[in-house]
């Protein structure tokens, strides 16, 4: 398996002032790519906890993608973070200069909008093809805007730099029986099965409780034995269910 994480940054996502819309994106982005994504953090805007995070990430993960804080303001401290995370020093990176003043015109790269022109010294380019201010690379963390069409954007022009490995394929099954009268034979298959996840999500709908069973594998075969096991059990307890969905 081929691992990542992410770090989002910026003290409008823990306020609740803005709604992250990127971690399901990049989550179904990377499974579509072979690459699954572990674990996600969030940050205020502060340098030492930047640092940190992206410290304890990058041993652990193939790879590690962070959004945020790449932008003109002052508050904007990824780029800097970053380097003192790999003790290198932030530097003008000369492609980003020229496309950013190729963008701007000389007059109007004011002194903010050429701070998005720096990167810690070797860093290689993301390119952004929305608004010209690049995101960049180093070694295997990939800084990239927090604007999600932007991030979009640049996370697609990543695709030929990112090694693949196995997708993971999912199935649901709604079952109209409580998640606690499903739990023993859960419990069951989970531990009869080596390379199988299932997870259980009870709801309430119109009065009726029931549980939602979505079984995940990098083999459709062991997908397809689980959840024949499950509709096989619901007939001899005699649960109602609404038919497997299409293993995506």
């Amino acid at each position: 398996m081929v691992s990542a994480s992410l770090v989002i940054i910026g003290d409008e996502i823990l306020s609740g002032r803005t709604q992250d819309k990127n971690t399901a994106y990049i989550a179904a982005w990377l499974n579509e790519a072979g690459i699954q994504l572990a674990e996600v953090r969030v940050v205020q805007d502060i340098e030492a906890n930047i640092v940190a995070a992206v410290n304890t990430l990058r041993p652990r993960f193939d790879y590690v993608f962070t959004t945020g804080g790449i932008g003109p303001t002052h508050d904007d401290i990824t780029a800097e973070s970053v380097a003192a995370a790999f003790n290198l020093p932030l530097t003008t990176h000369p492609e980003a200069h020229r496309l950013l003043t190729e963008y701007y015109g000389a007059e109007d790269f004011t002194e903010a909008r050429q701070r998005m022109s720096k990167t810690p010294e070797g860093a290689q380019l993301i390119d952004n093809s929305v608004s010209i201010a690049p995101g960049f690379q180093i070694e295997n963390v990939f800084v990239m805007a927090g604007v999600p069409k932007i991030m979009e954007a640049m996370l697609e022009t990543l695709r030929p730099r990112l090694k693949t490995g196995k997708k993971i394929w999912s199935q649901a099954l709604t079952i109209h029986a409580p998640e606690s009268k499903m739990a023993g034979k859960l419990g069951e298959i989970q531990g009869g099965m080596e390379g199988v996840s299932l997870g259980s999500y009870p709801f309430f709908r119109d009065g009726n409780i029931g549980t939602q069973i979505v079984v995940r594998s990098a083999d459709k075969a062991l997908i397809a034995d689980a959840t024949t096991q499950l509709v096989d059990y619901c007939a001899v307890q005699q649960y109602r269910h609404d038919g497997l969905a299409e293993i995506n």
